[in-house]
């Protein structure tokens, strides 16, 4: 089983996070934010990763620091449970409907860590969360994890189907680009013999 765990702790946070990789979507998620709860939940569900994520974070200054810091320590524990990367599948991509909403999403799990975000929203806030925070929370990730990351919202108005079909994207396309790959389940999937 491919499992990690991350315990982080900054003057402005303390997070404790357990991944497994081969899990079956269980999570247990805490921020503090109750819709950043909730989106890291669906990333758990659809990936089939497994998401242990409890944060004590500075709330009371703003949501700030606790999106960033544990986008950060979710994407820390996917790259150390991936360890040297062997036999995954290495890229994935999905096509993420909500109603009216359609985002797409594609990565690789390249060790080159980049966010290209394509998404855009009509409201300050969902919830208690501020919008802004959502790009910061996906470029978090994705420089820890070590993956490079395209989102693109192709279309939609509803605030909450569009953050929620971002997330449900990653999670899908997550899902394939981790999993072992039956034909080359000993090898790094790169011509550099590493990643």
């Amino acid at each position: 089983m491919r499992i990690a765990t991350i315990n982080r702790s900054t003057a402005e946070t303390r997070i404790d996070v357990t991944v497994n990789l081969d899990g079956t979507g269980i999570y247990r998620i805490e921020t503090g934010i109750g819709f950043l709860d909730h989106m890291i939940e669906q990333l758990s569900r659809h990936s089939l990763i497994d998401i242990d994520c409890t944060v004590a974070g500075d709330l009371h200054i703003d949501q700030h620091h606790t999106t960033e810091d544990s986008g950060i320590a979710i994407g820390e524990a996917v790259a150390k449970a991936l360890a040297d990367k062997r036999g995954i599948r290495r890229y994935g991509d999905a096509l993420s409907p909500m109603d009216e909403t359609l985002t797409r999403v594609a990565l690789d799990i390249s060790g080159r860590p980049w966010l290209v975000w394509k998404t855009e929203f009509s409201q300050k806030r969902l919830g208690e969360m501020d919008t802004e925070l959502f790009e910061h929370w996906f470029h978090s990730f994705a420089q820890a994890a070590g993956i490079t990351l395209h989102i693109e919202t192709l279309h939609g108005k509803n605030n909450h189907h569009i953050i929620e079909s971002v997330f449900k994207g990653l999670a899908r396309a997550l899902r394939t680009a981790v999993e072992i790959d039956p034909r080359k389940a000993d090898a790094i999937p790169s011509t550099k013999g590493m990643l």
